[in-house]
C-alpha cells in the first residue's frame, strides 16, 4: 500500500511541474488580445465576409452581366438579380442585386460560379446591429455606388 501512495505522490508532483512549466512559458509570451474599439484586427487575405461587387477599372461600374448564375447556384436562395440590356451595350447591365444576409451561409458558390468574376468576398468582419432589418436585404448595386463616392 505504501508503494502505491509513493507512486501517486511522484506522479502528482510530476504533473504539477508540467502544469507550472506550461503556465510559465505562456506567461512570458506577448498578449494576443486587441483593445477592440480603438484597435481592429488585420484580416487575413483569405478571409471570406459577405459577397460584394468588383468594380470595373475603366468605367467604375460593376462587372456583373445579370446572367443569374449566382442566383441559381445559391443553396440558401438568398440572391435576387435583375438586369436590362441598355442601348449601345453588348451585354446586360445589372439593375438590382439583393442579398438576404440573414439566410446567406457564406458558402461561396455564387463567387465560384460567376463567369465574369464580378463577385468577391468583402473584408468586413464587424457587422453588428441591433436590428435584423439592416441585414435582411443588402443591395450590392447601391453598396458599389456608395463605395465609389
Amino acid at each position: 500500500m505504501s508503494k502505491n501512495v509513493f507512486k501517486e505522490i511522484v506522479t502528482g508532483f510530476a504533473s504539477l511541474l508540467t502544469g507550472m512549466r506550461i503556465t510559465l512559458t505562456q506567461f512570458f509570451k506577448p498578449p494576443v488580445t486587441v483593445n477592440y474599439p480603438r484597435e481592429s484586427l488585420k484580416m487575413p487575405k483569405r478571409y471570406r465576409g459577405h459577397i460584394t461587387f468588383v468594380r470595373d477599372a475603366d468605367s467604375g461600374k460593376s462587372l456583373c452581366i445579370a446572367c443569374k448564375s449566382c442566383e441559381k447556384a445559391c443553396p440558401s436562395d438568398c440572391i435576387i438579380v435583375e438586369g436590362v440590356k441598355r442601348e449601345g451595350e453588348k451585354k446586360k447591365s445589372v439593375t438590382e442585386f439583393k442579398l438576404d444576409f440573414t439566410k446567406c451561409s457564406l458558402c461561396g458558390s455564387c463567387v465560384e460560379v460567376c463567369p465574369v468574376d464580378a463577385l468577391d468576398y468583402s473584408k468586413h468582419y464587424n457587422l453588428a446591429s441591433t436590428s435584423k432589418e439592416r441585414f435582411n436585404v443588402i443591395d450590392l448595386v447601391r453598396d458599389l455606388e456608395e463605395r465609389g463616392k
